[in-house]
């Protein structure tokens, strides 16, 4: 007999079934005693009466979190959860667990949630919680509408590596590792790379892959690793184009997230409302704060202007554009008249950074000049120059963040929540 998702018991009402799934609650109440069985798409009660001698006696020897599989009659059930249950015939114990779990998978009710340290150890137990269902599902319709967009308009999936011979975006921030007998980094972001595929005449790409960086940040939305999504695209005017394409993406991949799971989620609109840096700062100035970030936004400082923009525009996302270039990579294009502004901007969805983008800088003169002014060292740049000498088009793109899009999209309290098993500064395992 094939194995029926709970979720499809419905369909099967009187008829036998085979179920398999974690126990998730147990209730002995003598004559007749009562299994709740979870599987990933739901939960469902199994009633075990005394005529089933067999399957009766083993309750008392099972333990929650075990691995059962069910064959019994599905019934309908007014007073069972969802309105139907299982009367169980056969049950075989697939996995038994050890009675004391580390930590528990149905938390009190009214009682405080286990200790996020604690949870983040025993990771796998804590993805079984019901209340976590729903992350990543939401994380793989969200991605599925990404793509979706992207092949409808003619972009290119390609693969960078995470090991460089030279640090990336501004040389800070990186992680050093041993590379036979010499050094390489791994990847804050695979932007050379994109900007490699413009010069090779790739017009449009996206990549989907780990990001690495060094900080020693320990705020609810940083990581030391986390999964990038990039995209880039030739031929572009300005970086309101890039914005554009960003726009359409996310409008595709919300879409996609309330089709396929029914998660009752505001789909956002286009145009997206854009606001320079400097336009941000006399908002929030007269909010009464200022920030010691002259050139940037901070945490604060995002949260308020959200509040600003969901007041005055009714939009969860607001584009900050006009970076100054003290705030900026290098290879930021410039605005023509105002050499102090680049042609870049940051995303923000209630309230958390989640994308930075821009037009790049493709003249090699001027790519160079900037990453002097930098500081950069241009010798250690020498490949990444070379993608400008034989001609590249202009072009733009950005860098986006998942896990915070996922984090603000669920409203959960930290980017870790949204990871499936989250690296900081403090953790390698499990």
């Amino acid at each position: 007999m094939d194995r029926t998702l709970i979720k499809d018991l419905k369909k099967s009402i009187g008829s036998q079934v085979k179920i398999c799934g974690f126990i998730h609650a147990i209730r002995d109440q003598g004559g007749i005693k009562f299994l709740q069985l979870r599987d990933g798409s739901g939960i469902v009660q199994i009633v075990i009466l005394k005529s089933e001698k067999e399957v009766f006696d083993a309750v008392k020897d099972l333990s929650l979190e075990s691995v059962l599989e069910i064959h019994g009659l599905a019934k309908e059930e007014k007073q069972a959860p969802g309105g139907f249950e299982v009367q169980a015939m056969e049950m075989c114990i697939l996995s038994a667990a050890q009675p004391e779990l580390p930590i528990p998978v149905v938390e009190e009710k009214g009682g405080e949630e286990t200790e996020m340290t604690k949870r983040l150890d025993w990771r796998w137990l804590d993805l079984r919680k019901p209340s976590k269902s729903n992350i990543f599902p939401v994380w793989t319709a969200l991605e599925e509408g990404f793509r979706e967009y992207f092949l409808k308009s003619g972009f290119t999936q390609v693969y960078s590596p995470s090991l460089m011979n030279t640090a990336s975006e501004t040389g800070s921030d990186v992680f050093e590792v041993k590379y036979f007998e010499r050094k390489a980094y791994l990847a804050q972001s695979p932007q050379f790379y994109k900007q490699m595929a413009m010069a090779a005449g790739i017009e449009k790409v996206f990549m989907v892959g780990p990001v690495f960086r060094a900080e020693p940040s320990f705020t609810t939305r940083h990581l030391t690793e986390f999964t990038g999504w990039d995209f880039e695209a030739s031929y572009i005017n300005d970086h309101f184009d890039v914005m554009s394409m960003e726009e359409d993406m996310l409008i595709a991949g919300f879409k996609n997230v309330k089709e396929k799971t029914g998660i009752d989620i505001e789909v956002p609109s286009k145009p997206f409302p854009k606001i320079t840096l400097k336009e941000a700062k006399k908002l929030l100035a007269e909010k009464g704060l200022r920030s010691e970030k002259a050139h940037d936004l901070s945490p604060e400082e995002e949260r308020t202007l959200s509040e600003i923009i969901k007041e005055k525009d009714n939009s969860d996302f607001v584009f900050v554009t006009d970076y100054p270039i003290e705030a900026r990579p290098f290879y930021h294009m410039r605005h023509e008249d105002n050499p102090g502004l680049t042609k870049s901007f940051d995303l923000i969805y209630k309230g958390v950074e989640v994308t930075t983008g821009a037009q790049r800088e493709h003249r090699l003169d001027l790519l160079k000049a900037q990453a002097v002014e930098k500081g950069m060292d241009i010798a250690t740049l020498e490949d990444y120059m070379n993608f400008f000498r034989y001609g590249c088009p202009p072009h733009g793109g950005a860098g986006i963040g998942p896990a915070r899009i996922i984090m603000r999209l669920l409203e959960l309290p930290t980017v870790k929540e949204a990871t499936f098993l989250p690296r900081d500064v403090k953790r390698l395992t499990p």
